[in-house]
């Protein structure tokens, strides 16, 4: 009786540790760290409402009820993903009015829209839209097994509204620093590039508050891999951070890491205070462009830059490497 009572417990306990959900990341220990100006395109989900205006004192957007970030998904049951299909469906009705489905806060609504003629007699939707975004970034890995790439440490917004942008693909491409803007106090420099749009090196899948993620598809010409450092290993101290200031150069920078944030958090995981003269005389601190740029402590690679802080350009805030790795995985 015993020997059947252990017997079924110990099937219990091994049907319970069988069914308890264990998180495994099959991210590499080693990485590939990048450091490269990118171009980036996204495209959106839908088309995105980004502003209205009034046709003739009126304003068909208010008497939708449509709002700026709403996502236009079918016009008269069609579905449109761009603005080049939603002229094409607006122009082959020929109606005033036309039903628009949308998306608001991920719930899918309906509604009509009446057009309105304006001075010149063309029909007029009083609606801004966009459906697609393009700007610069730095590349902050790739991992040598899945090819997965991840950049930039932190999401991208429509700058309009300010909301994450909600994308259905997107692409990186070569990028050549042209200019530097230096940081101020209140407000951040920026890297000036020019960039390629067909000379594609990856595709993009996610855009989320750890970075954006995807697939490099162009060759690896950079084989150096660095140890994946966990938050525990991270020192207060030393570090370099790698970017590109000028053409299309790589150079190592120092830094040093002030604080260590290891409550849960997706970004903005520790602090650093910029080090290095030859950085500060160019850039005077952290700009736009900088993001995604990898840090290095020793044999590590220890996350990548996202934010500057405003009011003292010197100073930025670092994510976790492991924390865009699972990401990227997720």
């Amino acid at each position: 009786m015993l020997s059947k009572k252990l017997k079924k417990s110990f099937f219990l306990l091994l049907l319970f540790l069988f069914i308890i959900p264990i998180n495994v990341f099959a991210y590499s220990d080693k990485i590939i760290v990048g450091g490269q100006n990118i171009g980036i395109s996204l495209n959106s989900q839908g088309i995105l409402i980004v502003g209205t205006y009034e046709v003739n004192g009126t304003s068909p957007a208010k008497e939708a009820g449509l709002k700026t970030g709403d996502i236009i998904k079918k016009i008269n049951n069609n579905d449109v993903s761009n603005i080049e299909q939603m002229a094409t469906e607006i122009n082959k009705l020929k109606e005033e009015k036309i039903k628009l489905t949308y998306s608001r806060n991920h719930k899918e609504k309906e509604t009509t829209l009446n057009l309105y003629k304006d001075e010149n007699n063309i029909y007029k939707t009083g609606l801004y839209v966009k459906d697609s975004v393009t700007g610069i970034g730095t590349l902050t890995f790739i991992d040598p097994n899945t090819k997965i790439f991840g950049a930039l440490g932190h999401e991208i917004q429509e700058q309009t509204t300010g909301e994450i942008f909600e994308i259905k693909d997107g692409s990186i491409f070569t990028s050549t620093v042209t200019d530097i803007i230096p940081s101020s106090d209140g407000t951040p420099g920026e890297k000036k590039a020019e960039y390629s749009k067909q000379d594609i090196t990856g595709q993009v899948s996610e855009n989320t508050t750890q970075g954006i993620f995807g697939t490099y598809t162009a060759d690896i010409k950079n084989n150096k891999t660095y140890n994946v450092a966990k938050p525990n290993e991270i020192k207060k101290g030393e570090a370099k951070i790698l970017t590109v200031l000028n053409g299309t150069t790589i150079k190592e920078y120092t830094i040093n890491i002030t604080h260590i944030n290891h409550e849960k958090q997706k970004n903005k995981n520790f602090i650093f205070e910029i080090k290095d003269k030859d950085l500060l005389n160019k850039t005077n601190g952290i700009i736009q462009g900088m993001s995604g740029s990898p840090i290095i402590q020793g044999n590590n690679i220890i996350g990548a830059v996202t934010h500057v802080v405003i009011d003292n350009p010197h100073k930025g805030y670092g994510i976790f490497i492991t924390n865009m790795l699972e990401e990227a995985e997720n």
